[in-house]
């Protein structure tokens, strides 16, 4: 396994950050909204509540919605938006319920719980960097509140590619006008954010929060638990 160069701080102009499992744990929120979503089935259209009376069962659909339409396959809010409407034409309901649907979950979905560690850390990062927000999710930063922090947004929705393809990548150092190399990419997942980002040339920062084993060949310039120790390599 090859020994990373040590992390460069002169190097960088610029940092992008995932979102999801970076500066908060997903499922929980996403659970929260497959339940107010299931709630208002039950009012609304309760032959898709009784149908898919569980998140597995809606679950199950948007895999197959994402079989079915791969050209979505970079659009989370399409692919849930379309899974619920197939869920209530299979029950019956109405299928223009799934605008109204999909927005309720779509809200309850912005409402995170950031780590504990995320928010001083943001604010430290932001005062000295350009942040640019870079998610395959359907996280909005500035409906989650954090907005006023970053630069710039970067989706795989707008791209129309996602993370670790180089082109998102390429795309979030654009927004911020600097070259590839001179970005250090903070993020949590191994291939998506790590290996994405040193193959497009960035520096990486692996956010373990799990306490993983690092097992592929290319290792991150950093790794930490938690985003306060990475303000301190950082010199924060």
């Amino acid at each position: 396994m090859s020994t990373p160069p040590p992390l460069d701080v002169s190097r960088i102009r610029a940092i992008s950050l995932d979102l999801d499992d970076t500066l908060w744990p997903v499922w929980p929120a996403i659970e929260r909204a497959e339940q107010v979503l299931h709630r208002w089935l039950t009012d609304n259209a309760p032959a898709t509540a009784r149908l898919f009376a569980d998140a597995p069962a809606l679950r199950a659909i948007r895999m197959q919605v994402g079989a079915d339409l791969p050209h979505l396959a970079q659009d989370m809010s399409a692919l849930r938006r379309e899974s619920i409407r197939r869920a209530l034409v299979q029950a019956g309901d109405d299928p223009a319920l799934a605008d109204p649907a999909f927005d309720l979950f779509f809200a309850e979905r912005q409402r995170v719980d950031f780590y504990a560690d995320a928010l001083e850390a943001l604010e430290r990062l932001a005062a000295r960097w350009p942040l640019v927000a870079l998610s395959n999710g359907n996280a909005d930063v500035h409906v989650v509140g954090i907005g006023h922090l970053f630069r710039a947004k970067v989706s795989a929705r707008g791209c129309g590619v996602a993370k670790p393809d180089r082109r998102i990548f390429a795309a979030a150092a654009d927004a911020v006008g600097v070259p590839m190399e001179a970005v250090l990419h903070v993020g949590d997942d191994v291939a998506a954010d790590v290996v994405g980002a040193l193959d497009a040339g960035m520096q990486a920062a692996w956010v373990n929060r799990a306490g993983l084993v690092w097992e592929h060949p290319c290792r991150p310039q950093a790794e930490v638990t938690e985003l306060g120790a990475l303000c301190g390599l950082l010199g924060l």
